[in-house]
């Protein structure tokens, strides 16, 4: 497969130049600066059409597709999950207040969270139509804190004790060790209190990773759950959602992505055979996408300021990094890219690309076949969509790049840069 496939749906090589829904990346990036995200609307249209039409083909019930609003969420974005009637999983108060001002919906609203704070509870009562709960102590937050009536419907998160294979250990989720949701047995006890408080229990959430490609392991752990669900009557428009996090290439070695047909149609069926032979109706199915329903969308653009040749290492320092890219640094994850001038060139060197922040473990790609690259130059690297700009920091007083929504003939700019008067306003000085 090509480096090409990992960029959006409408990229091209014209003129000698990459160019994404007939935009120029070289006038881009003149005319906003960089570093600079662009999203495609187009890969984000076909990511929500195929996982719609495999449902739609293997689930024969009511079912629907949540937007991960940790992956990326701006106002925008989140007026585009409406376009698409997405729900979208918010934590905390934050990302609730970013899904309202784009007028989402208290029905397409689902809050997610281990340790939910009384703002987080209080936001999610306010505006969202589903909490899912993590734990007994929020369970008696919850109950607490509001009338039955006016508590929206909640999802208990189960632990099925079950991984699956991902890129590192840090985007397991599901395992017996880990500090998300419930084991069996607390979650028989919360279930418990649902009923002895008249809370509105209407079904069970489990996630076991994060970027992985083999639906197998989530057959047992819907087993488990199923189980469960069979235990607890819940059987009146109940829902289930066995998570998400399906996977996406982030480099050419990886290539081809994997088939979202597979998992749908793979999680689709162990549901339908499962609730066949415990007499369960089939529930509302939730699906969870995640980073495969925007990674591949976006694209960050950097410049090169120097080359550095350290041994048999040769360095391109661009003027991004793990400021806006954490991945490398958190999970040795792994990129590719292209030169925006001359991405059809031939491979001349091999590079490594870091950023300028004073840290070692300021990367973004190692040892990466290129084309000849100079000061001055501009990269793109693809794939770029998905748990950058939502885990961005200030880190060394960066600020955070611009954004924009590219669509055939159109720029929209969706997200301002940061400014220094950014970082100084929510400073407040001693006494003079």
């Amino acid at each position: 497969m090509k480096r090409l496939d990992l960029f959006p749906i409408t990229t091209k090589i014209e003129q000698g130049g990459l160019t994404i829904a007939g935009a120029s990346l070289i006038a881009l990036a003149e005319e906003y600066g960089t570093p600079l995200y662009l999203y495609d609307r187009a890969t984000l249209d076909k990511a929500v059409r195929s996982y719609k039409s495999a449902l739609a083909s293997f689930y024969p019930g009511t079912a629907s597709v949540t937007y991960a609003g940790k992956a990326f969420l701006c106002t925008a974005i989140a007026q585009w999950t409406q376009q698409h009637g997405l729900t979208i999983d918010c934590t905390g108060e934050g990302e609730i207040a970013i899904a309202v001002n784009g007028d989402v919906p208290r029905g397409h609203i689902l809050v997610h969270g281990v340790n939910k704070s009384i703002a987080d509870l209080k936001a999610a009562m306010g505006f969202a139509g589903t909490i899912v709960v993590d734990n007994l102590a929020e369970l008696e937050r919850i109950a607490d804190l509001a009338h039955p009536s006016q508590i929206p419907n909640l999802w208990l998160r189960f632990l099925p004790g079950v991984t699956v294979t991902t890129h590192h250990t840090h985007t397991q989720t599901g395992h017996h060790a880990s500090k998300f949701g419930m084991t069996r047995e607390e979650l028989m006890v919360a279930a418990q209190f649902c009923m002895d408080h008249h809370l509105p229990l209407k079904g069970i959430h489990f996630h076991q990773g994060s970027n992985f490609r083999d639906p197998e392991p989530l057959l047992p752990a819907i087993e488990l759950a199923l189980d469960i669900i069979q235990m607890l009557g819940l059987e009146d428009e109940w829902h289930f959602c066995p998570g998400g996090g399906w996977g996406v290439s982030y480099h050419e070695d990886e290539l081809p992505h994997p088939s979202v047909e597979n998992y749908v149609r793979g999680v689709a069926e162990a549901i339908r055979e499962g609730c066949r032979q415990r007499g369960l109706t089939l529930p509302h199915l939730h699906l969870e996408p995640g980073r495969s329903l925007v990674a591949q969308a976006g694209v960050a653009l950097y410049r090169i300021g120097a080359l550095k040749q350290r041994g048999e290492k040769t360095w391109a320092l661009i003027d991004g990094g793990m400021a806006d890219n954490p991945r490398y640094a958190m999970y040795g994850a792994r990129y590719s890219s292209l030169g925006v001038s001359s991405p059809g060139g031939e491979r001349s060197g091999v590079f490594s690309v870091a950023g300028p922040y004073c840290e070692s473990g300021d990367v973004i790609i190692e040892g990466l076949p290129m084309g000849p690259i100079h000061p001055g130059d501009l990269i793109a690297v693809p794939m770029s969509g998905a748990y950058h700009l939502s885990m961005a920091s200030n880190y060394n007083g960066a600020r955070k790049p611009e954004v924009l929504m590219l669509e055939e003939g159109q720029v929209r700019l969706i997200q301002k840069r940061e400014t220094v008067q950014d970082l100084l306003h929510r400073d407040v000085r001693l006494s003079d």
